[in-house]
């Protein structure tokens, strides 16, 4: 059994303290996908971050494993290394290139959004103005997918995400978004958005924020609810579990360089405030969750699907997709 947590963020700095990954693992996860930047980091700190989380597991080979197949995964669990992947929150490090992903691909970028929370030349955010998918954003689109990278609509504008999946040819995945019945919130996500990513095969990875949960302090009862509710709209097979913890560690600073505004990004218009910030579940959430499940109504087999196994699904046929691709091109 692998248990999936389909994000999670590290401080954005090059000299990240993996011990978070390492409780992770020590509660029962066998992969993560580790956020590597978003579109308020420029460039130079999304490689810099890369280049540094890249050396700390290639420094550690018998606890760490950077994947690129479900294979790995499984090998990696049962060397008892933990497996990990990355991704990108938003196309402005895409500089505009659709031949960027094809290079993040390569660096162990392994799910891709297009925006957080605020419109760019792609994609809408889900705190900004409605427009739509942009015709760079078709093609951005176009690129994932044949690049074998998973197509995330987490923080994207509800219309713009809807047009995504109706262009993606692969499964889209939300590695971390809730219902939007059961805690309003802009960053959560409608049925509408639920139904049209199971009808591209896809999962929606439940998160564990406080904001998103409807939940001041947030729980394995809180997370198994969400999880219940996206179950009965579209089936146990479309819902998966990305807790979305975000790690602070006293005395590095990962501030983005430049003018960054905080208030942009996290606008009070869409409830944030400053002096009042979401609440986490921790890692060892991780053990309470197949019996929180099973409270919630869930059979052992189905709560393994959403523990892992619905992830490992669409991760197989999406990062699979080149290769089967260049197969068939061979035939």
């Amino acid at each position: 059994m692998i248990h999936w947590d389909a994000h999670a963020c590290l401080p954005q700095h090059p000299l990240a303290d993996f011990a978070p990954v390492r409780r992770l693992h020590a509660a029962g996860v066998n992969y993560v996908s580790l956020n590597v930047g978003a579109d308020m980091n420029p460039l130079s700190q999304v490689m810099s971050v890369i280049a540094g989380y890249r050396a700390t597991i290639a420094a550690d080979p018998a606890r760490y494993a950077l994947v690129s197949s479900v294979d790995d995964i499984i090998q990696a669990a049962a060397d008892g290394r933990m497996a990990i992947g990355f991704d990108l929150e938003g196309a402005l490090p895409l500089l505009e290139q659709p031949d960027m992903v094809a290079l993040y691909a390569q660096l162990g970028v392994r799910q891709i959004h297009f925006a957080y929370n605020r419109n760019n030349s792609v994609a809408d955010g889900c705190h900004d103005t409605p427009r739509g998918l942009t015709p760079l954003g078709v093609r951005m689109v176009e690129a994932v997918n044949e690049h074998g990278i998973l197509m995330d609509c987490s923080h994207t504008g509800r219309r713009c995400s809807l047009e995504i999946m109706h262009v993606a040819s692969q499964p889209v995945i939300f590695s971390h978004a809730n219902p939007d019945t059961l805690a309003p919130h802009g960053r959560n996500v409608t049925d509408e958005q639920i139904r049209a990513c199971a009808a591209t095969g896809g999962v929606v990875c439940v998160s564990g924020l406080s904001f998103f949960l409807g939940s001041a302090r947030p729980d394995a009862a809180d997370v198994a609810r969400h999880v219940a509710y996206i179950a009965d709209l579209v089936g146990v097979q479309h819902v998966g579990i990305g807790l979305d913890i975000c790690f602070q560690q006293p005395g590095l600073d990962d501030t983005p360089p430049g003018g960054f505004d905080p208030a942009y990004w996290w606008p009070a218009h869409a409830g944030y405030r400053a002096d009042a910030p979401p609440t986490f579940t921790p890692p060892e959430v991780w053990r309470e969750l197949p019996a929180a499940l099973r409270r919630a109504g869930m059979r052992e087999s189905e709560a393994e699907l959403v523990l892992g196994r619905n992830m490992m699904r669409v991760a197989q046929q999406v990062w699979g997709a080149p290769a089967a691709a260049a197969l068939a091109r061979a035939a």
